[in-house]
C-alpha cells in the first residue's frame, strides 16, 4: 500500500522508480510512494511529485514522522516535509506559476461547483472533517466528493491535487 522509496539508489534512481511504479495506475490500485532523503533540495521534491509520489520526507525526522507519515499516505492522503515546503511556497508564490492550458480549463469547467470547493479546501491544506465542517457535509458525501474530483481531474490523491491548484492558479499561496 504504502512504498518507501530513497532517491539515490543503486541501478535505479528512486524518482525513476517512482515513476515506474506509480505509472498508469490510479485510485486504489496505485501504491503511494513516499520519499525519504537526507537531501533537502527542491528539485528532488519536485521532480519525486512530478514522478508520482504522494509524500515526500527528510531522514532527519523522528520515528514517529515516519509512522505517521505512512499511516497518511495508507489513508489516501499526502504528505510534504514542512522545510521544503516553505521554500516552495515561497518560490511559487514569486513565480506566480504557469497560466492555465486549455485542456486544463476544460478539466476545470467539468467539476461542479461543490467540487471545485472541495479542490480550493484540499489544496489549503483541511482534512475530510474539516471540510465536512466548513461544507456543512458528512464526511461520507466530502470522500465522494474528493473521489470525483481527483477522478475528473486526473489526479491520483491530495497531493497532486494541491500542486494542481497552485499550478493552475486555482488558489495563491496566502489567499
Amino acid at each position: 500500500d504504502v512504498v518507501l522509496m530513497d532517491v539515490e539508489m543503486p541501478r535505479m534512481d528512486g524518482l525513476t522508480a517512482t515513476r515506474e511504479i506509480t505509472g498508469g495506475l490510479t485510485g486504489a490500485a496505485a501504491p503511494a510512494v513516499l520519499i525519504l532523503t537526507t537531501f533537502d533540495r527542491d528539485d528532488y521534491l519536485f521532480a519525486a511529485l512530478r514522478a508520482g509520489a504522494s509524500g515526500f520526507l527528510l531522514k532527519n525526522g523522528t520515528p514517529e514522522a515516519l509512522v505517521d507519515a505512512v499511516r497518511v499516505l495508507a489513508r489516501g492522503e499526502g504528505l510534504l516535509a514542512p522545510e521544503p515546503t516553505r521554500r516552495v511556497i515561497a518560490t511559487f508564490a514569486r513565480s506566480g506559476g504557469p497560466p492555465v492550458g486549455a485542456g486544463t480549463a476544460a478539466k476545470l469547467a467539468d467539476l461542479t461547483p461543490r467540487e471545485r470547493e472541495v479542490l480550493v479546501l484540499v489544496a489549503r491544506g483541511a482534512s475530510n472533517a474539516e471540510i465536512a465542517a466548513t461544507l456543512t457535509l458528512g464526511e461520507a458525501t466530502v470522500k465522494t466528493h474528493v473521489s470525483r474530483m481527483l477522478a475528473k481531474l486526473g489526479l491520483r490523491d491530495r497531493v497532486q491535487a494541491v500542486i494542481f491548484a497552485y499550478e493552475q492558479g486555482v488558489i495563491q499561496p496566502g489567499g
